[in-house]
């Protein structure tokens, strides 16, 4: 612990008694190399020493000496004898007034780190004929560590040889202590300096509140242990707890949201927006006496409230308490005030953030459906994920559209742009396309409306997205695709499939858009999955790469499906969905829309196929005939789909040409007494035009449908109602047939 430079270059001399003959070194307690000191300050480096007898110490330096407690020594540097007072003695630590002691025992009195370093500066001023000094420790014989400071100067003989050093020593063990406590206090001060710097990088990544609350009780104070830490909020005249530790649950809960009175520390920390630091119990009870009988029961003796200032208005306050009397420091009080500062800054950020989230997570939730409608037959699952930065807030939506009939109709899409603007488009769009849907348009007709609707409103947006109809009876899907992902099928296997649905441009590009149909069908238990491109598409994955990864997730084993368990279809969305809630930084929000035909569930009703045929739709009466001849092969009887698919067609045509109105179309297989099925078709009108049978010529282009129904049909008629007619014909399935 010597505080001088070490010595560079010196020659090392012989200190031990090795180098002198063997001689035995002794010490003599005397006061002359005091005097030979005092004579030496004034006298030339290189002169005759005078005799020991005759050297006399001045009469002043005696009592000086001994009122600061100096001793002096005397080293004979040829015959290695350190001869030194009764006060350098007891500095030193050496009992007695006589004893033998050599320079390297003198040097094994000293701390195993200084011996080192005194040698070198003695070697150095024997060699230079100068002075040192040094700061040394030495342990006593009873294991106390105390510290020593000396000063000496080396004296030469008559040929400028080192002859003898003479100097002084004190005693340094308060500056031991000092230094020591010294050092405590710079390593506390790099604590706090490093505490302030993680707990500023803890606060500044919380994002809400709960996340400032989380991390301001999990704080350890560095030299400042605190027995309890409180934060709260001020929200109208209250202090809304945010967070506690060291207290009890209900002993918190009995000061949550209670009124913030004039007479407590609280309120005037948060008034005077400075902090309010008390000691003590007692000065507790003497500044604060109305709200000292409910402070007492705590069981803490010192408190700090810190206000929460944060652009210059206090938002909230904390409360740092010691279940002993505590006296806090200067620098105490300006690491607690730091603290406060920062919390109150993370806590403004985070409260905007909440308040921008609730905006944003309320809009969302008023823009999409709140529930999705039963549909018997079928089972629906959605998901909505918000994009992981931003506002949190977007343009994608899905919808399930009870339709008339007994279907439903699904839809997914996605607004262009990721603001509030684009989620007040969606939401128009969502329902006009649901409102066209419910009045039962085919799909085609309600896309190409859509688009037309997006396009009056001249946002300067466009829309993607995918409308399907879902024939519930059969398991018959009507896809229409404007710019969109095509879905992806799961089959019954428990294997995946992209779709591919006939795109079209997107929702607002044109006004005058057509768009194509796809249809395609599900049997019993099979699911649908349409999503957004926030599920497939970032800056990390491309589209295809996307898809395979989704069908990858839909794809494997399902558990099943349990009395009062989770289905399986919420299992498969929960699936799909976690993977990309492993992103917390998406780009882009997900909707995502799920459904599994249930398939039939047997008897009459599910042997049933009735549809509502347009006027002018003539296009329905070819996807009724696709809907025929699913329902027949479905039922079992496919012998019977060419003649019942070309009489149905008969049938509807000529009810759709020769009447104004809607025409109604149903199919039905039943049995009678145990005999062969028998397909029943009906196509009800509201003309009173009674149909005619005639016989048309060679060359006639019309007027063979009767002809047709009369000779291929097992039997057949025409049937008045209240309002219009109903012509039917049957044919009969099996070998009689």
């Amino acid at each position: 612990m010597a505080t001088e430079p070490e010595p560079q270059g010196t020659a090392r001399l012989p200190l031990g008694p090795q180098a002198q003959g063997g001689r035995r070194a002794g010490v003599r307690a005397t006061s002359v190399a005091a005097g030979r000191l005092a004579a030496a300050t004034a006298a030339p480096a290189v002169q005759s020493l005078p005799n020991r007898t005759g050297d006399a110490m001045p009469d002043w330096l005696e009592p000086a000496m001994a009122a600061n407690g100096i001793g002096s020594f005397d080293w004979d540097i040829r015959r290695d004898v350190i001869e030194a007072d009764h006060r350098a003695c007891a500095i030193i630590g050496v009992n007695g007034t006589t004893f033998d002691l050599s320079s390297e025992a003198f040097l094994a009195l000293l701390h195993p780190e200084d011996a080192p370093v005194v040698r070198r500066r003695v070697e150095r001023a024997v060699a230079e004929l100068g002075q040192c000094g040094a700061y040394y420790r030495t342990v006593f014989p009873g294991g106390e560590l105390h510290a020593v400071r000396f000063r000496g100067r080396v004296l030469a003989d008559a040929f400028g040889r080192p002859s003898q050093m003479v100097g002084f020593v004190w005693d340094a063990t308060a500056e031991l202590h000092k230094r020591a406590d010294a050092g405590r206090r710079a390593a506390l001060r790099e604590d706090r300096s490093r505490f302030i710097k993680e707990a500023a990088r803890a606060l500044s990544e919380a994002v809400t509140v709960r996340d400032v609350a989380r991390v301001f009780t999990e704080l350890p104070l560095p030299g400042l242990p605190p027995d309890g830490l409180v934060l709260a909020a001020l929200e109208a005249g209250r202090l809304r707890i945010l967070g506690a530790s060291g207290y009890r649950q209900e002993s918190v809960a009995l000061y949550d949201r209670m009124p913030l009175e004039p007479f407590q520390p609280a309120a005037e920390a948060i008034r005077r927006r400075l902090p309010v630091f008390l000691a003590s119990r007692e000065e507790y009870r003497e500044r604060f006496p109305e709200a000292w009988p409910r402070a007492k029961d705590t069981g803490r003796s010192a408190w700090a409230f810190l206000p929460l200032v944060a652009s210059g208005r206090a938002i909230g306050l904390c409360v740092v308490s010691f279940d002993d009397a505590r006296e806090l420091d200067a620098d105490e009080r300006t690491l607690l005030s730091t603290l406060g500062g920062l919390v109150a800054q993370s806590l403004a950020r985070a409260r905007l953030h909440d308040a921008e989230h609730e905006l944003a997570a309320g809009l969302q939730r008023v823009m999409l459906p709140r529930t999705v409608p039963a549909v018997p037959g079928v089972t629906t699952a959605v998901r909505y994920l918000p994009a992981g930065s931003g506002l949190q807030i977007g343009g994608d939506w899905y919808d399930v559209v009870p339709l008339p009939g007994g279907h439903v109709g699904l839809v997914i899409g996605d607004v262009q742009g990721h603001d509030v603007h684009a989620a007040g488009i969606m939401g128009q769009l969502r329902i006009a396309l649901r409102a066209y849907a419910a009045e039962g348009h085919p799909p085609a007709a309600v896309m190409a409306r859509a688009s037309r609707f997006l396009a009056d409103l001249d946002t300067d947006h466009f829309a993607t997205c995918t409308y399907a109809e879902v024939n519930v009876d059969y398991g018959v899907v009507y896809a229409v695709r404007a710019g969109h992902l095509d879905p992806v099928v799961r089959r019954a296997d428990g294997s995946s499939t992209v779709q591919s649905v006939v795109g079209g441009l997107p929702l607002g590009i044109g006004a005058a858009q057509e768009y194509q149909v796809t249809r395609f069908s599900l049997d019993p238990g099979e699911t649908v999955v349409l999503c957004t491109d926030g599920l497939v598409e970032s800056r990390e994955m491309d589209l295809d790469t996307g898809m395979a990864r989704l069908c990858e997730a839909v794809a494997g084993d399902l558990p099943p499906l349990e009395q009062g368990g989770v289905d399986p279809i919420e299992e498969l969305a929960d699936r799909i969905a976690a993977r990309a809630a492993d992103s917390a930084e998406r780009e882009d929000d997900i909707a995502l829309l799920l459904l599994r035909w249930d398939g039939p569930e047997g008897g009459l009703a599910a042997q049933q196929l009735r549809r509502r045929i347009g006027q002018a739709d003539l296009a329905r009466v070819a996807e009724l005939r696709g809907e025929l001849r699913d329902a027949l092969r479905r039922w079992g009887v496919p012998e019977l789909i060419d003649t019942a698919e070309l009489l149905a067609s008969e049938l509807v045509t000529n009810a759709i040409r020769h009447t104004d109105r809607d025409a109604m179309f149903t199919a039905r297989l039943y049995r009678e007494d145990r005999r062969e099925p028998r397909l029943r078709i009906e196509v009800e009108d509201e003309s009173d035009l009674w149909p005619k049978r005639r016989t048309p010529g060679e060359q006639a282009s019309s007027g063979r449908g009767l002809m047709l129904v009369e000779a291929l049909a097992d039997a057949w008629g025409v049937e008045p109602r209240g309002s219009g007619k109903r012509m039917w014909f049957e044919l009969s399935a099996g070998e009689a047939a």
